[in-house]
């Protein structure tokens, strides 16, 4: 295994990380730059500006990308740079913003609020269907994170961050809807000193969490038991995804931005990193369909 730096320049709070197959390029976000990211496998990079804080990002089937900011979800042109509001999700909250968010098998975007204190639980999980309308799946979440699915569309998984456990719904592929809550996985009883944060599941449907303050990947199987840990240069890691032209490639995006009110101990906290040779790969994600 190796790892090495994609971009040296140290995001604030750098996030969502997400391959492209068709174009053979990476996206991330600094939520607090805030900003997007493209590097192509050319090492060609292009940056877009944005009002305010973002969360997540998806690319559309008809171009453009969609942005979980924090008054809502907006539209960007990557050819203008313009952004426009498409769907208001959580109501006016100076407390919170749309965070982590990922699109299921259907071209449905899911996304999920943040308690900017990551204190109350103020927040709830959020589903944008392609027509642009707006459906609450869940509440009393304190840090929305690392949404993801199973290989066959009926699991979805979702981090709360804030109470250290990933849990599974239910999930019907025909409508998005979410039944049957339950905790997947518990940081804190498999002794993980961290928390977890983005995730995505890889080509056996075994689930990565990004261990966020104790700057590891870890490995679950289907079944919530642990598989393995993998550490990483970083403390401040948030988020991870497979690509590369065979997807098996993981990359991972980190924070510069103080931790505990201490700044991170590593030089290198903030970058964006390549990991190579976890002997597995990753599964194309979708686009938005709307």
């Amino acid at each position: 295994m190796r790892i090495e730096v994609v971009n040296p320049e140290c995001n604030q709070l750098g996030e969502g990380p997400l391959w492209d197959l068709a174009e053979q390029a990476l996206y991330w976000i600094d939520s607090y730059g805030p900003a997007v990211y493209r590097i192509d496998s050319q090492g060609r990079r292009t940056s877009w500006a944005l009002p305010e804080h973002v969360g997540s990002i998806a690319l559309r089937e008809q171009g453009g990308i969609i942005c979980s900011l924090r008054s809502g979800f907006h539209a960007l042109d990557v050819e203008t740079g313009k952004v426009t509001l498409v769907a208001q999700a959580a109501p006016e909250n100076p407390r919170t913003r749309i965070n982590d968010g990922k699109v299921d098998r259907q071209g449905r975007f899911v996304a999920g609020t943040m308690d900017y204190e990551e204190r109350d639980p103020l927040c709830a999980l959020y589903r944008l269907d392609p027509d642009l309308s707006v459906t609450q799946l869940d509440d009393g979440i304190i840090c929305s994170n690392g949404p993801c699915w199973s290989l066959d569309g009926t699991t979805l998984y979702f981090a709360d961050t804030t109470k250290r456990l990933i849990y599974a719904y239910d999930y019907d592929p025909r409508n998005g809807a979410t039944s049957n809550k339950r905790i997947f996985a518990d940081f804190a009883a498999h002794d993980l000193l961290g928390y977890p944060d983005g995730a995505t599941v890889d080509a056996e449907g075994y689930l990565w969490s990004c261990e966020v303050y104790r700057g590891r990947l870890v490995r679950f199987r289907p079944d919530g038991t642990l598989d393995r840990v993998v550490g990483l240069p970083v403390d401040s890691a948030t988020s991870l995804i497979f690509g590369g032209p065979n997807l098996d490639v993981a990359y991972v995006t980190s924070m510069a931005r103080p931790i505990g009110g201490k700044p991170p101990r590593e030089k290198e906290a903030g970058m964006l990193f390549a990991v190579y040779g976890l002997g597995v790969k990753g599964v194309p994600e979708p686009r938005f369909a709307g």
